[in-house]
């Protein structure tokens, strides 16, 4: 978990966990009074129109991308409720922000439009015709 940083800059994503500010509350499901007494989930959130880490581009990008997961102060958020320890869900928060982020800003290659091949086109046309011999042969005689 410590590591995320190294990672994030080797995936060429900047570190942007200085502008991450966390929320806490009580988290639901077992854990007996801790669960009644300690807020132990956590929830990262980042503003990204104010962040410095990134282009104004790399920031349309991220919006578009993400735009489910953004309220409407413009905040990305990320939860874990996964542990019992507030920091470990922390920590599990920010991995999750920040891969959501790395995750946003890759590129899809567009898709060439390419035509089918001779072979491509034969073997069609020869699967419709052992088809249409299969369904000829099921019909009934007709009476002449």
């Amino acid at each position: 978990m410590p590591f995320s940083g190294i990672r994030l800059y080797l995936c060429g994503v900047n570190d942007f966990s200085s502008e991450i500010f966390f929320r806490t509350a009580r988290s639901g499901g077992s854990g007996g009074q801790n669960v009644n007494k300690v807020e132990t989930m956590a929830e990262a959130l980042w503003n990204i129109a104010s962040s410095r880490y990134f282009t104004d581009e790399e920031k349309i990008l991220i919006q578009e991308k993400l735009k489910t997961k953004i309220n409407k102060d413009g905040n990305l958020h990320a939860k874990s409720s996964e542990t019992r320890s507030q920091l470990e869900n922390k920590l599990l928060a920010r991995t999750k922000l920040e891969a959501l982020v790395a995750k946003s800003l890759i590129k899809t290659k567009k898709r060439k439009a390419t035509k089918p091949t001779k072979e491509a086109k034969e073997k069609r046309l020869d699967s419709k015709k052992k088809e249409s011999v299969k369904k000829e042969l099921r019909r009934k005689p007709a009476d002449d």
